[in-house]
């Protein structure tokens, strides 16, 4: 795969991928955003990959999110540089990827770049990272997703009060609303998602994909609804080679072999 803005490496299982844009703070214009959608349907695609550590080069920004000078400078060619079929990134719009992604934000994570963070599952902030929404603050809003996730992860007048002033938060305070799993140094980062990855690993990737969609799916849904939903993707994961593998090694008293079939 031929990419010019954004790091893709694959090992034991996890998807390394880096948004590379450091001099412009890793925002993102629309040939990001294409690269990034040809990495995610890598991703998908790759029954061998079962999880996603998703950063930003360097240890200044996350992502600052939507390019604004590039904004700025090819304005008369935005309507031919549309975004990638994901959305922002290639992950705001994508509703039908389960596999886990796990943030890990080694600096600023505003507009866009929160935006990316929120459409992930796990949150890992480096110590001096900054969330927030600030684009009316340019004249712009948070349309890939912010303006509907911030309050569907935080109480409503925190999420307003963060949208309405685009004013940012601290990683503590993220951590604090329930935003970020977990707030480290900045040498631990990395270290601490890939942790994370590896206890996502220990269970089947087939029940983790399974219970993601079903989490996500349900969304909004009463709950009876939410439950019948899934009655299909539960007898799916039940005739898996994955469980039958569960139980047996539950009872050999042994580490299962997860072969994700």
């Amino acid at each position: 795969m031929d990419l010019k803005f954004i790091k893709y490496e694959k090992r034991d299982h996890i998807a390394y991928i880096t948004f590379n844009r450091p001099e412009r703070m890793n925002a993102l214009h629309p040939p990001c955003h294409i690269e990034m959608d040809n990495v995610w349907d890598d991703f998908m695609a790759d029954k061998a990959t079962w999880v996603a550590i998703v950063t930003g080069a360097g240890d200044k920004a996350f992502s600052a999110g939507n390019d604004l000078r590039w904004t700025a400078e090819n304005r008369a060619q935005l309507t031919e540089a549309l975004r990638g079929k994901g959305g922002f990134a290639g992950i705001t719009a994508r509703y039908d990827l389960y596999k886990p992604i796990i943030a890990a934000v080694n600096g600023f994570a505003l507009g866009g770049g929160f935006e990316i963070a929120l459409g992930c599952d796990i949150i890992i902030a480096a110590e001096h990272a900054r969330f927030g929404l600030p684009e009316p603050r340019v004249g712009l809003m948070a349309a890939a997703g912010g303006v509907h996730r911030l309050p569907r992860h935080i109480p409503l007048k925190i999420a307003m009060g963060m949208m309405l002033t685009g004013k940012h938060i601290t990683a503590q305070e993220a951590h604090r609303w329930g935003i970020a799993n977990e707030v480290v140094p900045m040498k631990d980062l990395i270290p601490t998602a890939e942790r994370w990855a590896r206890e996502i690993m220990e269970c089947s990737p087939l029940s983790v994909q399974a219970s993601k969609q079903a989490a996500m799916d349900g969304l909004g849904l009463p709950t009876k609804d939410a439950i019948a939903k899934h009655y299909d993707l539960q007898a799916k994961l039940f005739r898996s080679k994955d469980a039958v593998e569960g139980p047996l090694a539950f009872s050999e008293k042994r580490k299962p072999n997860w072969t994700g079939e």
